[in-house]
C-alpha cells in the first residue's frame, strides 16, 4: 500500500484534535483513527510507519514501560523517560535514561564465522541483534566522522527532554548558520509544531531542522549539546564525541562499534522508528513573511523509499570529512541485525555495501 502524504485537511483536523485536549488521540492523525491505548508495533519500513506514530508521540506522563511487539520475539523495553506529554519535568536539562532488554531469541544467524563478503567503505560492522555478536567487521573501532547519523542522537535527547511535541516553533537566521554550508528548502519565519521538526530532522535531514531543535531546548543550545555528550557516555560510546546536533561538524565523531550502540538506544523510542523509515511526507509550512506553502520531502535513503527491504530504524550522512555514510536496523529471515556503514566513497558504494550485506544476511542459515 502506498504511503499517502498529509494532505491540509488531516493537519487541520489534527490541530482541531489538539485543540480540544485529546492528547493521545491527536498526535499527527493520518489515514484513519487513532486508537488511545492500542499497542505499538515496530516499524519495517511499512507504509503505515508514520500513522502508527500518533499513538506513541504523546505517550502520557508516567508511561515507563512499553511491551513492543517487534515480529521475532518479545521485548520488555524499559525506558525511564517519558515524552510528549507537554509538560517539561527536566527543566534542570538531566535525564535518567534507564533502558533494559529481556528479548525471547530465536537463534542466531548460523555459525559465529564472519559474513563471507568484502566492502568498499572505510568502516563497516554488521552486529547480530539478538545475540550481540558482530558477524562481519571492518575497522569498527575507529573513530570516524558520523555526519547526519548524528541526528539520531538529537532525536533522542529531543525526546527525553520531555517537551510539548505540540508547541509551534518559528525558525530564526541563527539555524541556518553551521560548520559548513549546507543546502536546505527551509527559510528563516517557517513554522512547523515540534513534532514535524522532528520528522523533518530524522525523514529529509535538514540541518536548521535539527538546529532549531536543539536551540529551543531547555536551557537553550549549549545544553543541548552538553545532554548530547552526556548520553553519549551514558551508553557507553567511549570514541564519541558531539559538536553540532546537525552533523555538518567534521568533530562529531565515534566508532562503528559505537555507532551500533547508538541505534540500539534508539530502538527504544517508537518515534524514531517512524519518522526514520517514513517514506514521504507533505509539510505544510507557515511563514508570515513569504507566505505559507507545502514542502514536498522524501526520505534520504533510498533503501527506505525503494520499500525492497525491511528496514526499523534508518539515518543516512554525508560530509566530505565523512563520505556517504548509513547506519540501519534490518530483519532478514525473521533475525534483526545492526548495520552500519562509514566512509564510502560515493552514493554508489554505500548502497552496494549495503546491498551486499543484506544479500549476504538473506542467504545465511538460521540456527
Amino acid at each position: 500500500m502506498k504511503h499517502l502524504p498529509l494532505t491540509k485537511q488531516q493537519v487541520t483536523a489534527a490541530l482541531i484534535s489538539l485543540s480540544l485536549g485529546s492528547v493521545a488521540q491527536a498526535a499527527l492523525t493520518i489515514n484513519g483513527s487513532a486508537e488511545a491505548n492500542s499497542s505499538a508495533r515496530m516499524s519495517w519500513g511499512g507504509a503505515d510507519s508514520l500513522s502508527e506514530a500518533r499513538n506513541i508521540m504523546y505517550t502520557p506522563s508516567g508511561s515507563a514501560i512499553k511491551k513492543v511487539d517487534n515480529g521475532y520475539g518479545t521485548t520488555n523495553v524499559t525506558n525511564a523517560n517519558s515524552y510528549g506529554s507537554g509538560s517539561n519535568s527536566n527543566s534542570s536539562n538531566s535525564y535518567n535514561n534507564t533502558n533494559t532488554y529481556n528479548t525471547t531469541y530465536r537463534g542466531s544467524f548460523g555459525s559465529s564465522d564472519m559474513l563471507p563478503i568484502s566492502t568498499d567503505s572505510r568502516s563497516v560492522v554488521v552486529i547480530d541483534v539478538e545475540t550481540g555478536k558482530s558477524i562481519y567487521e571492518k575497522d569498527a573501532d575507529i573513530a570516524r566522522p558520523m555526519a547526519s547519523i548524528t541526528k539520531l542522537m538529537t532525536a533522542m535527547v529531543v525526546l527525553d527532554s520531555g517537551q510539548d511535541m505540540r508547541q509551534e516553533i518559528t525558525l530564526v537566521p541563527s539555524d541556518f548558520v553551521g560548520p559548513k554550508r549546507a543546502s536546505s528548502n527551509l527559510k528563516s519565519g517557517d513554522r512547523m509544531n515540534r513534532a514535524e521538526v522532528l520528522l523533518m530532522t530524522l525523514m529529509k535531514s535538514e540541518n536548521p531542522a535539527a538546529k532549531t531543535l536543539a536551540r529551543n531546548y531547555p536551557g537553550g543550545y549549549d545544553a543541548f549539546m552538553r545532554a548530547m555528550n552526556r548520553k553519549a557516555q551514558d551508553l557507553g560510546m567511549s570514541s564519541a564525541f558531539f559538536g553540532d546536533p546537525t552533523g555538518l561538524d567534521a568533530r562529531n565523531v565515534a566508532s562503528s562499534n559505537d555507532l551500533v550502540k547508538m541505534v540500539r538506544a534508539a530502538g527504544n523510542y517508537d518515534v524514531i522508528r517512524r519518522f526514520s523509515t517514513t517514506k514521504s511526507y507533505d509539510f505544510f509550512v507557515g511563514n508570515n513573511s513569504s507566505g505559507n506553502r507545502t514542502y514536498k520531502a522524501n526520505n534520504t535513503s533510498s533503501l527506505v523509499r525503494s520499500g525492497d527491504y525491511p528496514i526499523g530504524i534508518s539515518k543516512t550522512g554525508f560530509i566530505n570529512e565523512a563520505g556517504r555514510c548509513v547506519v540501519m536496523e534490518t530483519r532478514v529471515n525473521n533475525r534483526p541485525a545492526i548495520i552500519v556503514i562509514l566512509g564510502a566513497n560515493s552514493s554508489a558504494t554505500r548502497w552496494g555495501d549495503a546491498k551486499n550485506i543484506l544479500s549476504s544476511l538473506a542467504t545465511r542459515r538460521t540456527v
